[in-house]
């Protein structure tokens, strides 16, 4: 793997205007002026793109229009298109008039647009006709002009920094600006005046631009620069520090210094965005007796008949302090719900979510907000793909209640720049290569494993469809873990310092638990570890390891980036605003064409009885998919480019909770998620189909979902205990993929995965996942307790097994039974649980789930704090932090005798180290004396975690309720 070498700036496309005036219409032509003007301007990504086309009448008044040109390049197609209705023969395409935009009189303009695909270059189109009359000879469009404010300063972390821009057009309008923070785009703001605050930002130094386009879609950018110092005296402090307010309702804010001050502090408070939005007193005294608790300030919200709820920024300056920037939302009142609860307790998370340190200096979202928490990530400043789809989903929802965009289209760039590996990071993913086959073992001291050439592995039957369709070699997918603060220091490649990181945990097995994991790099150059990197604790070849990167996928977090991209393409649209999203939906689509890596067996081996690793026959075509969402897919090559080589795998082990069935709808039924390649839209609704069957073979005789199948029995393709049922000649698997906890023994995987199912039966009344939910929820709701000592399942333990899958005459699972253990109080998985209730309630009718839900969701909000929603949680399992390895259990870390080598910190790798061994900088964190006196014989320790999924998913879930039930 290479990754990012430094930030990249992201690239302005300043679209070239292609502008075109009229001719004078031979006689008995129905204009005699200049008939149009039309501006055509593209923004590529890839083999991709979007067009907008604006099209000015300079002729007589026309009542209907048809637009037609001819692609230059004849691979260019459109794809899919807003505003007209489009088709296209072969390079000619035509664009005609919806009923609401026909009519355009003399010097009137309308705007179209289309996403579009080719290969090789882009190549403008000249030959525009409007009602069969050539559009030629117009001026060139004119480009905007724009400034940037940026105060002065100082600004001390965290630091509320607010932008304001200026933008004019000599010939036209301003459409919009854009906002970016160090490349990043962070906003984007039609009306005048312009601007967007930067919140909470961490000492370091920063880059901002505005980006102004025109009517013409050409633009312009301004840019300054900022440092933000560490804290070192008194700052301003706003409790809370974003607020929503009813339409002619009011909120109150606590204004106060974080110490006191020497003399008075007079704050000015003013407001910019929406002027419905108002703040009373004008400014505020913080004396040297007040400055602990504060003045109160009221924000308050004008009654309008608009149907529109709006955003404005409170900001307090006071001379010397760095500018505090308060958030207010208007809550509509004039639709059902817009002055519900719900919404407003969503936006009041949201606030929190986005204000409470959760984020980057990158705006990369953080596992969590506390360092210290071992679970999947081993540390909170680490970050998963997980924690990118939950935050693209909260934009999506944010986006419904504001009709503001931006934030959306923002967190899927910055996905795309930190958690997608660029060309950079996958440098030789498009050179020839098949992976080798090495055995799975069940515990950490079977590895290294060794590669076996000699064993047969099949056909990659993607690699040269996604070549051909998208012109590269790159997979289009994230990596699961990101080390975001650069913790452990393998940067890029072995340069120690380039942050996000790309790193990787587990690879030893199914019972390698968190507690036993040795962290690598993604890309391993030999830089740190042994003197083959890491790279030789894990795979055992005759000869010397080569460098190489390599990435590792988890289905389940892009398949709910495209969930949550079909949700902002669908509430975008009823808002008329689906132009805004449109681009970012598009990559989501292609996201999801590479998803189906995630349908095959590891070693691409045919699907069903597939015993014997050099007996189970290699696959050809799709005989290997299984057209599940396995555990994961992977790829890697060489890191020296000149070896030019790479490899594919998918996956064997298939768990329910991975599955999506709400994804492969939509990528196989919306035509904006539809991907490109040809056979990806067979595939989907091949998985589609499989993983309800999925979900219906496992239904326990209860209501619960058992675990899932294997088509690789101990990950060796060994032979399974006699009997095993099998689904579609895979093996039942109670804990697939792993032991330690068991794989389905948290209650998470079903609120997780049955949402989905619930959202699916939602949007398409779909049979099958309302026979799911009938049984599934009564048993849900049987284990559940609402009140002040609320509790949900926690912990399930499973008895039996499913019948054998017969697709033709399915039987009920008698045999196969769950019980809940343990019940407990997990905030995100009670959100995600009540989101399941509130969807399946709202198509059903069922009110005990809309009860039980909002019960739920009282619950949670009664467990807020300044930060979101927390409940204690006891941490026994922190007792691993100083296991060494143990034969007799086979619990520890495992490293192999006579193996050393050195993490960057310079910990030692060695047999006989335990996880903090080579984790020492835990030692430092705030929060060690709580784990050290546990160690030394203390209580277990007790822990207040804010994740960021969890606190995304109760903001999510007040969200649904608030939509759905918008009466309470």
């Amino acid at each position: 793997m290479r990754l990012m070498a430094r930030r990249r700036r992201l690239a302005m496309l300043a679209a070239t205007a292609l502008a075109v005036g009229g001719v004078t219409l031979p006689a008995g032509a129905a204009q005699a002026a200049p008939a149009c003007d039309v501006v055509y301007a593209t923004n590529d990504w890839g083999s991709g793109f979007t067009g907008n086309v604006t099209i000015k009448n300079l002729g007589d008044a026309v009542n209907g229009w048809t637009l037609k040109w001819t692609f230059p390049n004849t691979s260019q197609r459109v794809t899919q298109g807003w505003s007209a209705r489009w088709s296209q023969t072969g390079s000619e395409v035509t664009a005609t008039n919806e009923s609401w935009n026909g009519s355009l009189g003399t010097g009137a303009s309308t705007s179209i647009g289309f996403n579009g695909a080719y290969s090789g270059s882009n190549p403008k189109p000249t030959d525009f006709t409007l009602n069969g009359v050539a559009c030629n000879g117009a001026p060139t469009n004119q480009p905007p002009t724009v400034s940037l404010g940026v105060p002065a300063g100082p600004f001390e972390a965290p630091a509320d920094v607010p932008l304001t821009a200026t933008a004019s057009d000599p010939d036209g309008t301003i459409s919009k600006v854009e906002f970016y923070r160090n490349g990043l785009l962070v906003n984007t703001d039609t009306t005048a005046p312009y601007g967007y605050t930067l919140e909470d930002l961490p000492a370091g130094s920063y880059t901002v631009q505005a980006k102004a386009y025109d009517n013409a879609n050409a633009s312009a950018v301004a840019e300054k620069a900022f440092t933000v110092s560490p804290a070192s005296g008194p700052v301003l402090v706003a409790t809370p520090s974003a607020v929503s307010v009813t339409e002619g309702g009011s909120s109150t804010v606590n204004l106060k210094l974080s110490a006191a001050p020497s003399a008075n502090v007079t704050a000015a408070l003013t407001r910019t965005g929406d002027t419905d939005v108002t703040v009373s007193p004008a400014s505020v005294t913080l004396t040297p007796s007040n400055w602990n608790t504060g003045v109160n300030v009221t924000v308050a919200a004008a009654e309008d008949s608009d149907t529109v709820g709006g955003t404005a920024t409170i900001t307090a300056s006071a001379t010397g302090f760095a500018p505090l920037a308060i958030t207010a939302t208007e809550i509509d009142n004039d639709t059902p719900g817009g002055d519900n609860t719900y919404i407003a307790r969503f936006l009041d998370q949201y606030g929190k979510i986005k204000n409470s340190g959760y984020f980057s200096p990158e705006g990369v979202p953080y596992h969590s907000i506390e360092t210290l928490i071992v679970e999947a990530p081993d540390h909170g400043h680490e970050t998963t793909s997980e924690a990118f789809s939950f935050w693209l989903w909260l934009e999506a929802n944010y986006g419904r209640v504001t009709q503001n965009w931006a934030p959306f289209n923002n967190a899927w760039t910055v996905m795309e720049k930190y958690i997608i590996p660029s060309h950079d990071d996958q440098p030789t993913a498009g050179a020839a290569g098949t992976p080798q086959y090495a055995a799975e073992h069940p515990l950490p001291s079977g590895y290294p494993s060794q590669l076996e050439p000699n064993v047969s592995v099949g056909q990659d039957p993607l690699r040269s469809e996604l070549q051909s369709t998208y012109g590269t070699g790159d997979i289009y997918g994230m990596h699961w873990l990101l080390d975001v603060d650069n913790v452990y220091g393998y940067g890029r490649c072995g340069d120690g310092t380039t942050r996000p990181a790309y790193i990787n945990t587990f690879q030893r097995g199914t019972q390698e638990s968190v507690w036993e994991t040795v962290p690598q790099p993604s890309c391993d150059t030999f830089a740190h570890g042994g003197p083959n990197g890491y790279l030789d604790l894990f795979i055992k070849e005759s000869g010397t390891p080569a460098k190489q990167w390599k990435y590792t996928n988890a289905p389940d977090a892009d398949a709910r980036a495209v969930q949550a991209a079909y949700w902002a393409m669908t509430w975008a649209k009823a808002q008329g605003k689906e132009a805004d999203v449109a681009a970012t939906v598009a990559k989501a689509a292609k996201m999801g064409d590479y998803l189906r890596y995630a349908m095959f067996d590891k070693y691409f081996k045919k699907i069903g009885n597939c015993v014997g690793a050099s007996t189970c026959p290699a696959g050809t075509g799709k005989d290997s998919a299984h057209y599940l969402m396995s555990w994961y897919y992977a790829w890697g090559g060489a890191y020296e480019t000149n070896q030019n080589w790479s490899w594919r795998i998918g996956s064997s082990h298939n768990h329910f909770g991975y599955q999506n069935p709400f994804a492969a709808w939509a990528l196989t039924n919306v035509a904006e998620l539809k991907p490109k390649s040809p056979t990806a839209v067979s595939d989907w609704q091949k998985s589609l189909d499989r993983q309800l069957e999925f979900y219906t073979w496992l239904q326990s005789a209860e209501g619960g979902i058992a675990g899932g199948a294997t088509n690789s029995w101990d990950g060796s393709y060994a032979q399974p205990p006699a009997g095993t049922a099998t689904f579609y000649g895979m093996f039942y698997d109670v804990d697939p993929v792993y032991n330690d906890p068991p794989s389905n023994q948290w209650f998470g995987m079903q609120a997780w995965s049955m949402q989905r199912i619930a959202e699916l039966y939602l949007e398409t009344g779909n049979a099958k996942a309302k026979a799911l939910l009938d049984k599934w929820v009564p048993w849900a709701i049987a284990n559940t307790t609402l009140g002040a000592n609320w509790s949900i399942p926690s912990d399930m333990k499973w008895t039996g097994q499913p019948n054998n899958w017969n697709p033709t005459d399915p039987q009920p699972n008698t045999n196969l039974h769950v019980e809940v253990t343990v019940k407990g109080q997990d905030v995100g998985v009670a959100a995600a649980y009540a989101r399941t209730l509130i969807a399946y309630a709202a198509k059903s009718g069922d009110v005990s789930a809309k009860n039980t839900a909002k019960g739920l969701l009282d619950a949670l909000h009664a467990a807020s704090d300044a930060q979101g929603v927390s409940m204690p949680e006891k941490r026994g399992d922190y007792k691993r932090f100083d296991d060494v390895y143990d034969a007799a259990t086979g619990q520890g870390l495992y490293i192999p005798p006579g193996w050393t080598g050195t993490m960057p910190n310079g910990d030692t790798i060695a047999a006989g180290k335990s996880f903090t061994d080579i984790r020492s900088f835990y030692k430092n964190d705030p929060a060690w004396p709580k784990v050290q006196a546990y160690l030394d014989g203390g209580p277990e320790p007790v822990f207040n975690y804010h994740r960021f999924w969890a606190q995304a998913d109760v903001a999510m879930a007040y969200a649904d309720y608030g939509h759905l039930f918008p009466n309470g």
